[in-house]
């Protein structure tokens, strides 16, 4: 099957793109945002609505990086959680959870009605299935959780109740979900307040003293109130945020195929995970979206192409689709707990991460809890999300205990690999490491035929970066940071560059 050899977003294609310059001088807010996406750009409207004045920075452009590259589901249903959260934390705290996110996808749909957003926003049931037996007693314990909770919803029977051209063995459906094209809402939400908000693209946050933000090219922004949402915290803040977080890459393909789905989104609780549901084009065909191929940032066990070749595998399989249309990534962080860590960390200093593979509901959740307790002081979902809530399960220690084992393997293995190519035995569009002058360098030949040459050693806690030859980055196994082919930094903690060579 032919597969675009440049990552092609949907989402991104369809959608002229909004420019705003870098921060030139230094400036005094109310709020300061760190951080585009759901979470950033919904909280600048929200607050704006309130009659905040804020600064919203972006490191690069306003939709880029996670949001602009998801496959925009609005839902509560975050794979198997409730039975999990009734355990941790209690039927009321689990509920309450269930709750902010139903008040988020409520809240999407009459903003979309009252803005008339053309955003491709539909209600939706969202189903997670199994093929085999062998996840039939967690799906069980789900559907009982959900009886518990007052879920709309429960086991959804077999394949002959569903739009899919396989068998499934089991479904669990959460009744009146939705989707939408992500990139439309919110430059809808960046027009609607315009000359409201101060917004800063190209403009990365490098530290936080006291309550002034320090940008990498050596600008100040002093506000009462800091919001970071910049994905992965550039700031630790001493809660150690880069050790309790997991970061995960997974893909997606865009394709027509034979088989149309009538209704829904699925995703499966099978190993390798697939995600599929559909949206529409603009000549009113469908186009099939097929995600997942999951794995720990700079840590595939193969080459990152192969990913996408297996998602096309699968949607020719059944779908019958040859040829795939559109191909991205997204990067995800996740919480020891599953729950993202949401609220103020220090007096008047506030965090939003670790949506896991739920951003959008979990970004407006954020926007919505942040701007209640900037306003108000408060939030009724404060505690659930607290991100410095102690009370963690053994399992979640144990999870701790291995992310971390294996970011020390990564360390040192990370320094042990030698070359695996030279310079000139590259082709144009082809990376990896290579000996220049007897030192371990990366380099990557563009389409002109020249070599761009980097330090590998990541800047953040000093790892040695892997090639992603699918999106042609510098990949940090440890903490997920993301280099461009010339060292720029694509995803963080890090916020400074390779070192060039």
């Amino acid at each position: 099957m032919n597969i675009p050899k440049k990552s092609i977003s949907y989402w991104k294609d369809h959608e002229a793109p909004r420019s705003f310059t870098s921060l030139q001088t230094d400036l005094t807010a109310e709020v300061v945002i760190v951080g585009g996406g759901i979470t950033g750009i919904l909280t600048a409207w929200k607050l704006a609505k309130e009659g905040k004045k804020s600064v919203l920075i972006e490191a690069g452009k306003l939709t880029d990086g996670t949001t602009g590259f998801t496959t925009a589901k609005i839902t509560a249903q975050h794979s198997l959680i409730y039975d999990k959260l009734i355990r941790t934390f209690g039927e009321e705290k689990a509920r309450l959870y269930y709750e902010a996110n139903e008040e988020a996808i409520a809240f999407i749909e009459k903003t979309v009605k009252e803005l008339d957003i053309e955003c491709e926003f539909s209600k939706q049931d969202a189903y997670t299935y199994i093929t085999t037996d062998e996840m039939l007693p967690a799906l069980e314990k789900e559907a009982a959780a959900y009886q518990k909770l007052g879920i709309d919803g429960g086991l959804a029977g077999t394949s002959a109740g569903m739009n899919l051209p396989f068998h499934v063995e089991e479904a669990l459906v959460m009744r009146e979900q939705a989707q939408f094209h992500p990139v439309k809402f919110l430059e809808a939400l960046v027009r609607d307040m315009a000359g409201q908000v101060h917004i800063f693209e190209d403009t990365r946050a490098e530290s936080i003293d006291g309550r002034t933000v320090k940008t990498t090219d050596g600008h100040f922004i002093t506000g009462d109130h800091i919001v970071v949402a910049s994905h992965y915290p550039f700031n630790d803040f001493d809660g150690a945020y880069f050790a309790k977080l997991h970061p995960e890459r997974s893909y997606a393909i865009g394709v027509k195929g034979d088989h149309t789905l009538q209704s829904g989104m699925y995703i499966s609780q099978d190993q390798p995970s697939r995600s599929v549901r559909y949206t529409q084009m603009e000549k009113g065909e469908q186009l099939l979206i097929i995600g997942g191929e999951n794995h720990p940032a700079g840590r595939s066990k193969q080459e990152t192409t192969h990913h996408y070749e297996e998602l096309a595998a699968f949607a020719k399989k059944h779908f019958g689709a040859e040829e795939v249309l559109y191909r991205w990534s997204a990067q995800d962080l996740i919480t020891l707990d599953q729950v993202p860590y949401i609220g103020q960390i220090h007096e008047k200093i506030y965090l939003a991460t670790g949506y896991a593979k739920w951003g959008m509901t979990s970004g407006t959740v954020a926007a919505a809890l942040l701007t209640d307790l900037i306003v108000r002081g408060s939030s009724r979902y404060a505690d659930v999300y607290d991100p410095k809530r102690a009370k963690v399960k053994p399992a979640d220690i144990k999870t701790f205990i291995s992310q971390n084992a294996a970011v020390a393997k990564e360390l040192i293995s990370g320094k042990l690999k030698g070359a695996d190519k030279t310079a000139d035995s590259l082709q144009p569009g082809e990376g990896g490491i290579v000996t220049v002058d007897g030192e371990k360098t990366g380099a990557y030949k563009d389409e002109q035929g020249k070599c761009h040459f980097v330090d590998i050693t990541c800047t953040h806690m000093g790892c040695e970066t892997a090639w992603n030859d699918a999106e042609r980055s510098w990949d940090c196994p440890c903490h997920g940071s993301r280099f461009s082919y010339d060292g720029k930094v694509l995803e963080g903690p890090a916020v400074q560059p390779l070192k060039k060579k």
